[in-house]
């Protein structure tokens, strides 16, 4: 006696279906997380970047001679000046130059209470409004590695917020 047997070469309506789930869920799950990587990744390249911008300002303050002012005229912008005057007074700005691509748009506000800051020649960093130093933070619920940045006379050090929840301050900002 024969036996007839089917040649299962593909595949049925409900595997693919299957397969077309997971391949949804799976896809879903990894969207999400990359977009908190890219929430992420941006914060603390601002971070970097107003760093950068600041370390830049400093050095050139010390090459040229001459007191570079740096400060935000709103939550989104930063300004850094050269003083082409050389009267060394932050708030006379009208003979300052503007550094090229200054003004510059940030994504995040920032939360800055120092005033203007003001890099010396002599490599000196002094915020207007707290002389000894201040703290810059940028608060959002990303959990960057990076989102504050504590600034003293002699020091500039970016960190991470302990407390996102809290004050913009030293104490709250934990320096890496």
């Amino acid at each position: 006696m024969y036996t007839i047997t089917k040649n299962r070469a593909g595949v049925t309506v409900t595997e693919l279906i299957v397969s077309i789930a997971l391949v949804g869920i799976i896809t879903t799950a990894v969207g999400f997380e990359f977009h908190g990587w890219i929430a992420k990744y941006k914060v603390e390249s601002q971070i970097k970047e107003l760093y950068a911008d600041f370390m830049h300002a400093r050095v050139s303050a010390m090459h040229r001679n001459r007191a570079f002012f740096a400060d935000f005229p709103s939550t989104n912008s930063l300004r850094i000046r050269e003083d082409t005057d050389e009267n060394a007074d932050p708030a006379n700005s009208d003979s300052d130059t503007i550094l090229p691509n200054f003004p510059k748009s940030v994504q995040y506000p920032v939360k800055w209470a120092g005033g203007t800051l003001i890099f010396k020649t002599t490599g000196i960093v002094q915020p207007s409004e707290t002389p000894l130093g201040a703290t810059l933070c940028i608060f959002t619920d990303n959990d960057p590695d990076y989102d504050c940045m504590i600034i003293s006379q002699t020091r500039i050090n970016i960190g991470k917020l302990r407390d996102i929840e809290g004050s913009c301050n030293a104490a709250n900002c934990q320096h890496r």
